[in-house]
């Protein structure tokens, strides 16, 4: 009797210690290097950075401010190239013309351990939050572009003369009228980006004495007519012009900003024209409108950043110029700036553009006058954009 009791009791230990040796085991498995648990996943779904590095170890961030404009996209494989090249990791993103993801674009890019932060501002004024995170946490922050007012988070500028940009639109204006009268349709870009506003003021210096002595005649801004006398225009100035003929850099606002403009002018304020456009992209909205405009004998127009499609309206007679601003030369200094600045050096700087804050140091690059006549030694030879991108070249 005894012995079969034990017998019983050894038989329910054993399998006791058979059942905890089976939970153990579900409980614990060891970890292997070949794992894919959600982590990884995770880790998975994360963007890399250019260069295939991990986002670690990223040291450039760059913020652009949409891809829905051509020139932007020529800045983002013109900034690939280039770090490519410098031998340093970045992660490009786009706000599209939103601030607030603008901001969340820079706080995303700062968990990510960047040194440098090169930001062009979709709104100068409320980028300035984006730009005192970055410094307070430490990282350069470089301007691309347009400035950011109102803020001393800046370290520098990269950017083209702009006032030389507006000046370069008025004087080539000025060389194509000849008498009096001529009706003048004046457009500006947005009154968010305080490039809108030096575009403007270097455009204004030129065209104004022409204004003022009857050469140009405004039909488009009774904030511009009453000013006309003015040579030296205050922000608050500008800012009352610009109300009137702001585009926003947008294509559809600046086409429906012309039509109602030549619906509201009388046929004796059209015929041959001349229209100060601030960029491209407006310029080609801006121009096929006028062109609709039977009343419109002929019109000459201005523009800038040498878009593929208007350097093909120039060559077809639809866009009589563009002013270039060659990217690669502006990224080069944005990211020679950059690479200054993580290595512990003073990038030079030319001169300085007050934001309102603060002198902000200034990397400035030049710019150019593109026609037909050397749209192909400007563009084409100098390897910016091949020949066969284009018909009805020289």
């Amino acid at each position: 009797m005894y012995r079969k009791r034990f017998q019983r009791m050894m038989v329910l230990f054993l399998s006791l210690l058979s059942l905890l040796g089976l939970l153990a085991a579900c409980g614990s498995a060891p970890a292997s290097s070949g794992s894919t648990g959600a982590s990884d996943a995770a880790a998975a779904d994360a963007p890399a950075a250019s260069g295939g590095s991990a986002s670690s170890d990223i040291a450039v961030g760059i913020v652009l401010p949409t891809k829905d404009e051509p020139r932007w996209i020529q800045d983002e494989t013109r900034f690939r190239e280039a770090l490519n090249a410098a031998g340093y990791n970045a992660e490009i993103l786009f706000s599209q013309g939103d601030p607030a993801k603008e901001k969340a674009n820079v706080e995303s890019l700062l968990t990510k351990g960047i040194k440098v932060l090169i930001i062009c501002p979709h709104d100068s004024v409320a980028a300035a939050a984006a730009a005192k995170a970055a410094h307070d946490a430490g990282v350069k922050v470089i301007s691309y572009d347009r400035l950011i007012m109102n803020t001393d988070a800046v370290d520098y500028y990269v950017t083209f003369d702009s006032p030389t940009v507006g000046a370069q639109q008025a004087q080539f204006l000025i060389d194509h009228a000849s008498g009096t009268g001529n009706p003048l349709y004046l457009y500006a870009g947005a009154a968010s980006d305080n490039n809108g506003f030096a575009f403007f003021y270097g455009a204004w210096r030129v065209l104004q004495p022409k204004i003022a002595d009857g050469t140009f005649v405004i039909k488009n801004s009774s904030e511009a007519v009453a000013l006309q006398d003015k040579n030296e225009l205050t922000r608050e100035e500008q800012a009352k012009i610009m109300g009137q003929i702001t585009t926003n850099w947008d294509f559809n606002v600046a086409k429906n900003l012309a039509e109602s403009n030549l619906t509201a002018a009388s046929d004796a304020d059209k015929g041959d024209v001349f229209i100060l456009a601030p960029n491209d992209g407006t310029a080609r909205a801006i121009a096929d409108t006028f062109a609709s405009d039977k009343a419109v004998t002929s019109y000459v127009i201005t523009g800038q950043d040498a878009e593929k499609a208007s350097v093909q309206y120039i060559l077809d007679g639809k866009q009589s110029m563009t002013v270039f601003k060659d990217v690669r030369v502006l990224v080069k200094d944005a990211i020679s700036a950059a690479v200054g600045l993580i290595e512990g050096q003073t990038p030079a700087s030319q001169g300085s553009y007050n934001n309102e804050a603060i002198d902000v140091p200034a990397i400035q690059s030049s710019v150019v006058t593109v026609t037909k006549e050397n749209v192909k030694s400007e563009l084409v030879d100098s390897g910016y954009y091949p020949a066969s991108d284009f018909s009805n070249l020289p």
